[in-house]
């Protein structure tokens, strides 16, 4: 039977949160495997998300048009609590159903799009700050059909980059990564003296 997204994001949510409590204040300002995005700015783009997708399982329209600045008071207890509601939003009647609010897209898409959000940007965040991760391998084949449903889209919108290649001997996850555009051999570049 396939797991719910609200099973999938509770598992997801536990290697996110355990990343982004970790970093530190001076960590902000380092770069991402994510060209365009700092740490700071990653950060503030995945609690967007995280709560935003709240809003789209109970089918409401949300705005990322702009995007706040979280990192403000207990950021990192604050994202906590909202992975939390993000797991009930998806847990409640009917937010796999029908069609997203907003998005016009079918509802378990959408979730797999938080889903996929919420592991991928947890590696960008713990490669840039020197940290493992491993996502939890339940949420891989989930969104391994989410990225085969929505590459051609995602690439043409530059949510994805072009493909990276990898070894034949590439671990699902980093197939993955590789399939959104990211380098899973990616490194924080030494900083110059």
């Amino acid at each position: 039977m396939t797991e719910t997204i609200s099973e999938l994001l509770r598992h997801a949510s536990r290697e996110a949160v355990a990343v982004i409590g970790a970093i530190t204040d001076e960590e902000l300002r380092l770069p991402t495997p994510c060209a365009d995005y700092q740490v700071r700015d990653l950060l503030n783009h995945l609690y967007q998300v995280v709560v935003n997708f709240q809003a789209l399982a109970a089918k409401e329209s949300v705005d990322f048009s702009t995007t706040p600045d979280f990192l403000v008071g207990d950021w990192r207890a604050g994202f906590e609590v909202e992975t939390t509601r993000l797991v009930a939003a998806w847990a409640a009647p009917g937010a796999e159903e029908g069609m997203s609010g907003g998005m016009g897209m079918p509802a378990r898409i959408v979730g797999c799009m938080a889903l996929l959000d919420l592991t991928v940007h947890a590696w960008d965040l713990a490669r840039a700050t020197g940290r493992e991760y491993t996502p939890p391998p339940r949420v891989i084949p989930a969104l391994h059909e989410l990225v085969d449903t929505m590459a051609v889209t995602a690439r043409e919108m530059k949510v994805f980059a072009e493909p990276v290649p990898t070894a034949e001997n590439a671990s699902p996850f980093d197939d993955l990564l590789s399939r959104t555009g990211r380098d899973p051999r990616w490194s924080p570049k030494p900083a110059r003296a």
